[in-house]
């Protein structure tokens, strides 16, 4: 394994590196290593961390938009279903508009 003493930036070639990165193992200097939830790492793979933080955002957006849906039509289906019922429930006269003649309503 090579020192550290010996090693130059990857991205500068004519500066000595400071820093290993975990994620690449690239060796960098000062410049380019960003410490990034403890560990020091390169701009790139702190970029794909970020693309990978936010594929899973996405992923648990969607799913969260998709049960919200659900939930909604649920609650939508509930409601109409009820209403239905309660219509179902009122006498025929009532549908037939008899029920005004028949003195269900005060005179």
């Amino acid at each position: 394994m090579p020192r550290i003493i010996h090693q130059r930036c990857f991205n500068h070639v004519r500066r000595a590196a400071a820093a290993r990165c975990p994620g690449c193992a690239r060796f960098y200097c000062r410049e380019c290593v960003t410490e990034h939830e403890g560990r020091v790492l390169c701009a790139e793979c702190i970029e794909q961390r970020m693309v990978k933080a936010r594929s899973r955002a996405g992923l648990r957006d969607a799913l969260m938009r998709a049960f919200l849906m659900f939930i909604g039509l649920l609650t939508a289906w509930f409601f109409f279903y009820y209403i239905g019922q309660t219509l179902l429930a009122l006498p025929d006269a009532f549908h037939d508009g008899t029920i005004w003649q028949t003195g269900w309503v005060g005179k």
